[in-house]
């Protein structure tokens, strides 16, 4: 018995190798047997991606520029440098209460003043700071509050209390003469006897005394620059407005009194070449040793040269005629002491008679004048 083997005929009926499972690995139209499952097939390039930008960041200014706050040294020298004294802003409203006007000049106003911790009463000279146009203006309020810082505490000058400066003014704040001015009290009185007259004399000569031996020049001296200290009979007088005044330099007092000293002049050394001979023949004439040919006070103060020159110097001590005018001064330092001391001065052969009535006249006269003068000043403020 033998089995019979015969090959099949029909081979698309076998299934791969072994012939199993062939009709689920029939080609398939159009599929080539190299592309089965993808094999040895170039797979296709990945789509581009896609670039995002990434989001701007939100903007962050920068820091600012860390700025330590100023001292307080600091504030006060920029301050300082601004002011007209050379020190720090005060308001003089945080010590003081500002009341009535009690005058009125060109450069300011005072007021009656109260202090108030105290209570006590002072008048305040309230300078404005708009009028101090100039570095001259400015120089000479330093100087004033120099000058009165010099000789506060000296008989027969206003007492000095402080300077005290803001944006806007400069204020100066000092003893209150309740007795108002000089030339008031003269008029209101109606008469006046030499010995009055002379209680007066003495008093201005010892301001006159005192400013010269201390080195200053008051330059300003009239009767409505003295005040009385109170409103009594036998107040005290009182010299004040300090602002035209000058500290005598050393050198200068120091080579006038050689001069004086010595009863010459070299008129040939400056200033003197251009000063007119009238005027050289005042100070030669002043400097005679011999108290015999020596002119008088009465003299010289009736030339009308020396009226005039006098006048103009102490508004205007500059150049040549400020030397001239020192020169002058100082030799009447002399005379000062010696007016002093002598017996009228004192009061021992002043008469009570009074004076004539005629020198009252013209005192109002005059005054009237100052008061004229006044408003227009108050217009101008």
């Amino acid at each position: 018995m033998g089995l019979c083997l015969s090959k099949e005929k029909d081979p698309g009926r076998r299934g791969g190798a072994n012939g199993y499972n062939s009709h689920q690995q029939q080609s398939k139209p159009g599929q080539t047997p190299s592309s089965y499952h993808g094999y040895n097939q170039p797979r296709p390039p990945p789509p581009p991606a896609e670039v995002r930008q990434a989001p701007p960041k939100p903007s962050i200014p920068a820091p600012a520029p860390v700025v330590p706050p100023a001292s307080a040294p600091a504030i006060a020298a920029a301050q300082a440098a601004d002011t007209v004294l050379g020190k720090p802003f005060e308001d003089v409203r945080s010590l003081y209460t500002l009341g009535k006007e009690l005058g009125r000049g060109q450069f300011g106003v005072t007021y009656l003043c109260t202090e108030i911790a105290t209570g006590n009463r002072y008048a305040c000279k309230s300078i404005s700071k708009r009028k101090l146009s100039s570095k001259n203006d400015r120089e000479d309020i330093r100087r004033e509050v120099q000058i009165m810082q010099h000789l506060t505490g000296q008989a027969n000058i206003v007492e000095f209390k402080g300077a005290y400066e803001d944006r806007h003014s400069v204020n100066l704040v000092m003893e209150l003469c309740e007795g108002g001015e000089l030339f008031d009290r003269i008029i209101a009185k109606g008469h006046y006897s030499e010995r009055a007259a002379a209680t007066i004399c003495r008093a201005i000569v010892n301001v006159v005394h005192i400013c010269h031996f201390m080195g200053v020049m008051h330059r300003d001296l009239k009767p409505e620059n003295f005040l009385l200290a109170t409103k009594d009979e036998g107040a005290m007088l009182k010299a004040t407005d300090f602002g035209l005044s000058v500290f005598i330099e050393d050198e200068t007092e120091k080579g006038i009194f050689d001069a004086v000293l010595q009863g010459y002049i070299d008129f040939e050394s400056d200033p003197w070449p251009s000063i007119s001979n009238s005027a050289k023949d005042l100070v030669r004439k002043m400097l005679t040793k011999d108290p015999k040919r020596r002119i008088t006070s009465a003299q010289v103060l009736g030339r009308y040269l020396c009226k005039r020159f006098i006048i103009f110097c102490s508004r205007n001590y500059i150049g040549t005629f400020g030397y001239i005018y020192l020169t002058i001064n100082i030799i009447f330092m002399s005379w000062c002491d010696c007016c002093s001391e002598h017996p009228w001065i004192k009061g021992g052969e002043a008469s009570d008679k009074p004076i004539d009535s005629a020198v009252l006249s013209r005192m109002k006269q005059f005054r009237a004048m100052n008061k004229l003068k006044k408003m227009a000043l108050k217009v101008g403020l």
